[in-house]
């Protein structure tokens, strides 16, 4: 008996050591896109009023692990049973991001609009205030679940040749590490001056180390913000190319003199600009036959 205990015992212990090499493995292949998730949804998460920006973060947080749980057993069953259509679904995703990276862009050329605490500033009532954070949340949370699928299938891919043992553990650790990790990053992101403010307060000398760090802590989140705006919306064209070069034999090698970095940058650009486009030529003419 007590033989049989330890053997199971010597068994998962090699089950786990099994799996954190292959988390260890899967984390590597995966860094670039947490990277991307990082900055996409930092900018995502930003601009709110002070006092909603952890409870607006939180509700991202809680639809991003609703996410992984679809996610995740979708992925395992297609893997299995129809792989097809875990590449459809990232062409699809990649689409969306492209779209959306590229309407950043174009708002930004053509409007310059107000940033998005002004314009929840300018909401008058309790109502509109929250209606805009909903719509805000709501679009955090579908590009969460575009990113989410991408690192899942990326870690996916890692494990495949290993049994359901394996795959299982790892790519929901890896998971996990995405949203636990990701939002964590940009919590302590969104409160840098709150952080910075009361250190100033709790410092007796306007001169001391305190003061000065929270000076800077202050300083640098508008920066920082401004910053993750911009490689926000190049991390969503990266992500969106990165998927159609992929996963698409004509975009294999597209442009060989230019590095891949450059040339995912510019599929992203150009099949996101084509995306805006189709959407705005459909909402046209829907309007016009509403109107008629």
């Amino acid at each position: 008996m007590a033989t049989g205990f330890f053997a199971i015992l010597d068994d998962i212990a090699a089950l786990m050591d099994d799996v954190a090499v292959m988390s260890k493995v899967a984390a590597k292949k995966t860094a670039g896109i947490l990277g991307d998730d990082l900055a996409v949804n930092a900018e995502k998460a930003s601009g709110f009023l002070s006092s909603r920006e952890l409870p607006v973060l939180w509700s991202i947080t809680k639809g991003s692990l609703m996410n992984k749980v679809i996610i995740l057993p979708v992925a395992f069953l297609l893997s299995a049973f129809l792989p097809i259509a875990i590449t459809i679904a990232l062409l699809l995703g990649g689409l969306y991001l492209a779209y959306e990276g590229a309407e950043k862009i174009y708002h930004f050329i053509s409007s310059h609009p107000h940033s998005k605490k002004e314009e929840l500033k300018s909401a008058k009532t309790k109502s509109e205030i929250t209606a805009l954070e909903k719509e805000r949340i709501k679009s955090a949370i579908v590009t969460d679940f575009i990113l989410s699928v991408e690192i899942v299938i990326i870690a996916l891919g890692t494990v495949t040749k290993e049994d359901l043992s394996i795959q299982i553990p790892v790519v929901t650790l890896i998971a996990i590490i995405a949203t636990v990790g990701v939002y964590g990053i940009v919590a302590l992101i969104v409160r840098m001056d709150d952080a910075g403010y009361k250190l100033i307060e709790n410092s007796k000398d306007e001169k001391s180390f305190k003061a000065k760090l929270g000076g800077v802590l202050v300083a640098a989140l508008p920066k920082i913000i401004k910053s993750l705006t911009v490689i926000g919306t190049i991390a969503l064209l990266l992500v969106s190319g990165g998927i159609f070069a992929h996963n698409i034999d004509f975009f294999h090698n597209l442009i060989p003199v230019l590095p891949s970095l450059v040339t995912e940058l510019l599929i992203g650009l150009v099949v996101g600009f084509i995306c805006l486009l189709l959407v705005n030529l459909a909402l046209k003419l829907k309007k016009q036959l509403t109107s008629n």
